[in-house]
């Protein structure tokens, strides 16, 4: 017997005549997905700021994060407080088709099913629908899980992904990559610049990438030092990947020559060590 996302939130606690909206928050403009894990302050503009009266006369709106196909993940419940005309709220207006900003408030009580229930949205083209409209649960998930580790060479992670592995100390990542030296690349995703460096200390990789986590993503590299100071969100264009491993047995001098060889193979901009 299936079982509709409406059934489990009035399990929770949702009013069932509550008036509410189902919100499905995907957009071909920005990674919706990253807003919700990385910078949840704007996700909650993004959410909030509308160019229809679309929530008006609402108690609630349900939120989820579209994934691919019709699938949505239910991210929570929020109470729509009240709506005021977005200059009264923001003196400067990015997109002027933007009217609308309402005040929302995450309500407690979904915890069980935050991030893990995922429905069939049934319609792609409408991203927000009537509470009545009943929609299957066809999944119920661990959760947003952590990027798995695809193999050395197999990978570019964002400075916000590598942000995440190394706050959360993740276990797989942390093995693989304190397990060997090796030459890295950072590419500045704004200008297309590479800077290259190496890593041979007692944690290899690991250990050099957690410094530019620590550092906001400069590392104490001049260079970069001069960007992320000069913009304290600009590493969010920094991403990181491996041009060559080595064993932990190999010789730093080695390990260094080899940098080299790449920065000379490359012609790029680098990063002293």
């Amino acid at each position: 017997m299936l079982i509709t996302i409406q059934e489990l939130l009035v399990r929770c606690g949702l009013p069932k005549d509550a008036k509410a909206k189902l919100v499905r928050h995907k957009d071909h403009r920005q990674n919706v997905y990253d807003l919700y894990r990385f910078h949840r302050d704007k996700f909650e503009d993004y959410q909030a700021i509308q160019s229809k009266p679309v929530f008006h006369e609402l108690d609630y709106i349900v939120s989820f994060i579209g994934e691919e196909g019709r699938r949505a993940r239910f991210v929570g419940v929020y109470r729509v407080l009240r709506v005021q005309p977005i200059e009264e709220v923001r003196q400067t207006i990015e997109n002027p088709n933007d009217k609308y900003f309402y005040t929302l408030e995450e309500v407690g009580g979904f915890e069980r099913l935050k991030e893990r229930v995922i429905i069939n949205w049934s319609n792609p083209i409408s991203w927000h629908q009537k509470f009545s409209n009943e929609m299957e649960v066809i999944e119920i998930s661990s959760g947003f899980d952590s990027k798995p580790f695809p193999g050395y060479l197999d990978f570019i992670l964002t400075f916000d992904e590598l942000t995440e592995l190394v706050n959360t100390n993740n276990e797989e990542w942390r093995h693989m990559l304190s397990n060997v030296y090796g030459v890295y690349v950072i590419r500045d995703t704004k200008t297309d610049k590479l800077y290259i460096g190496s890593a041979y200390g007692k944690e290899g990789i690991w250990q050099r990438w957690e410094v530019y986590v620590k550092t906001n993503g400069h590392g104490n590299n001049k260079t970069l030092k001069e960007l992320v100071d000069g913009d304290p969100g600009y590493s969010k264009n920094f991403a990181f990947s491996l041009l060559m491993i080595m064993s932990k047995n190999t010789p730093d001098d080695q390990v260094i020559a080899q940098e080299q060889l790449m920065k000379q193979k490359l012609g790029a901009e680098y990063c002293n060590n």
